[in-house]
């Protein structure tokens, strides 16, 4: 996935703790807990300081436990980071209960919100019960394993990876053989399904045991709102960009049809998910050249000029590095260079998902890639730096404010810094001699759609099948069933053959067995269209924003960083209006950065007689 990548540490900054307190706090939880009296303000803030110290300290072995599992995986190194995240869990639940405890204390904004954060904000509660907790640690570590481990085999006894088989189905045109990598690489999730199923049963049990109706409410309860206004607050913002995401899947389908034939592509209807250059079909750009009009050619394509310059993957990392220092930002320690994983190895099994790491909440920041040498893979780059300069910037605030505003900030701030990837930083970088003039931005524009826009009903729909999943809305019996209806319903994809219960292709997805919320990726891919605007504005830029470039401007730069330095110390509204002026998500800006596009779409379907929908 292009830009999609958070590691598990991230998920877990608010919950690495421990239970093996010293005596004098174990004597005060105790008596915090008695239920004589009525717990005072004295008391609630010395169960905070003494929760935050608690999950500051176990943080570090946290994180290394689960970067060495991430990087060596074999039987031993999953079993350490079974046993760690069991004790994590432990110590998440314990903290949370207790904080429900102290609920109505009235306290200080900043004390109230780390209240907030350390009864909300757990991913997988555990049950209370030790060895419920033991066998979710378990699950969750059997589930990466699977994922970490999965390969298919073709006929020929050549065994793939996840990234040789998503470079086959980038670069194939034989629907057959597309058809084959698609097939089986969802092999390798179906042993997942009764793993999930209890996993979630374990995991409703201990959001019920925080007095949350089920995990769904808990998960919905992170965003600063209450979770059903959070949800319809996602319907809206989803409403703005539906039209134009209908536009360029109308666009797309006609294309693809008239290139396959009605047999392969109907002309009207869903898409079939294995011919759209994707894996999960969640991100189009591999399908460019086969959609892209005849006079769209830039002239120029990132993958080549990489290679023309002979750029390898720690040049590109540097490049992207570059791009933060130009904004005014200190470059990356000595320690990220030596320590993080840049290409896939030979001789182990590793998780070559991208992530972005921050394994001392300080300095010690790395990333984790099996980079491939092309233009997708570059602004990826620059997506995961992104994480590692917010971890930064953040590490002077306390610990349990050690994160993104909300985690959709988190997700678009690389991605705002990717929206500069425009021909003027190419040629300012070395890379691209000439700019196109702006005739050449509907093809410009077509590209950036086929990933930023195909992408939206895709960041949506993942935790719309969980939170249904959670609920029980979603039975176990119906898993693979609902998960194509969603799709077909916000995706307008449907699969390529029959699919039954005894598959679980929600499972092929990293961030399901990862247990990874996944909305973060639908609201960074609106806010990071609003930040870049309003850093465009900062940078004086007056050109279309889609021709926009903040690359070398400090302006922009000591406004972004004012935001990270935020963390989450602060609503998510408050770090929005920080950088934009307003504290509403504002899909909007997406509309104004692909307007030519917009227009463009709707004379091509208007002229080809296309019936839009599906």
């Amino acid at each position: 996935m292009r830009a999609n990548a958070v590691a598990t540490t991230l998920l877990l900054v608010w919950g690495l703790g421990g239970c093996d307190g010293a005596p004098k706090a174990v004597a005060a939880n105790n008596a915090m807990q008695s239920p004589q009296s009525q717990p005072t303000v004295n008391e609630a803030i010395a169960f905070i300081e003494q929760a935050e110290a608690q999950l500051a300290a176990l943080s570090n072995e946290q994180s290394r436990a689960e970067w060495i599992y991430s990087n060596f995986i074999t039987d031993d190194t999953a079993a350490l980071a079974a046993d760690m995240a069991e004790k994590v869990t432990a110590a998440q639940v314990k903290f949370a209960t207790e904080a429900a405890r102290f609920i109505d204390v009235p306290l200080d904004p900043a004390n109230q919100r780390k209240l907030n954060i350390l009864r909300s904000a757990l991913v997988l509660p555990a049950p209370l019960d030790p060895a419920k907790n033991k066998e979710l640690a378990n699950i969750t570590a059997e589930l990466n394993g699977i994922y970490g481990k999965g390969k298919y085999c073709l006929t020929d006894g050549n065994c793939l990876t996840l990234p040789e088989l998503s470079t086959i189905l980038a670069r194939s045109d034989d629907p057959n053989e597309m058809l084959n990598v698609w097939q089986g690489w969802r092999e390798i999730s179906r042993p997942m399904r009764p793993l999930f199923a209890r996993e979630v049963e374990l995991a409703n049990e201990g959001a019920r045991d925080l007095g949350f109706s089920d995990l769904s409410e808990l998960w919905r309860s992170q965003y600063d709102m209450e979770p059903a206004a959070f949800s319809q607050e996602l319907d809206r913002l989803w409403g703005q960009v539906a039209p134009l995401y209908e536009s360029l899947h109308c666009y797309v389908r006609g294309e693809l049809n008239q290139q396959y034939g009605d047999d392969i592509v109907p002309p009207t209807g869903p898409i079939p998910a294995h011919l759209l250059g994707n894996m999960w079909a969640q991100q189009w750009g591999n399908i460019y050249d086969k959609v892209a009009p005849d006079n769209a050619d830039p002239g120029y394509d990132v993958t080549q000029l990489l290679a023309a310059h002979q750029y390898d993957e720690l040049q590109m990392v540097k490049q992207a590095e570059s791009f933060f220092t130009s904004l005014g930002f200190e470059p990356l320690p000595d320690t990220f260079w030596t320590r993080s994983l840049f290409t896939q190895p030979k001789d182990r099994d590793v998780v070559c998902h991208a992530s972005a790491w921050d394994l001392d909440n300080q300095d010690d920041l790395r990333i984790k890639m099996c980079i491939q040498k092309t233009g997708e893979e570059f602004v990826v780059i620059h997506h995961e730096l992104g994480h590692n300069f917010y971890q930064r910037a953040y590490k002077h605030q306390p610990h349990l404010f050690k994160n993104s505003a909300n985690d959709g900030f988190h997700e678009a701030i690389g991605d705002t810094v990717a929206l500069s990837i425009t021909p003027v930083y190419l040629q300012q970088i070395g890379l691209l001699e000439q700019i196109p003039d702006e005739s050449k931005d509907i093809g410009l524009l077509l590209k950036q759609a086929l990933d930023k826009v195909a992408f939206l009903p895709f960041g949506l729909m993942i935790d719309q099948w969980r939170w249904q999943v959670f609920s029980g809305k979603i039975t176990p019996a119906q898993y693979n069933q609902a998960w194509w209806a969603l799709r077909e319903k916000y995706q307008g994809i449907t699969s390529p053959v029959a699919r039954s219960e005894t598959d679980f292709d929600p499972g092929a997805k990293y961030h399901v067995p990862g247990n990874v919320p996944y909305t973060r990726y639908f609201l960074a891919h609106i806010l990071q269209f609003q930040f870049h605007r309003s850093l465009c504005q900062l940078a004086g830029d007056t050109g279309p924003v889609h021709r926009c470039s903040i690359y070398g401007s400090k302006e922009a730069g000591d406004k972004l960083n004012a935001l990270l330095e935020m963390g989450m110390s602060q609503p998510w509204q408050q770090a929005l209006k920080q950088v934009t002026g307003s504290d509403t998500m504002d899909a909007g800006a997406v509309l104004e950065y692909f307007a030519p596009l917009k227009i463009w779409l709707a004379q091509q379907n208007k002229v080809a007689n296309r019936q839009c929908g599906w």
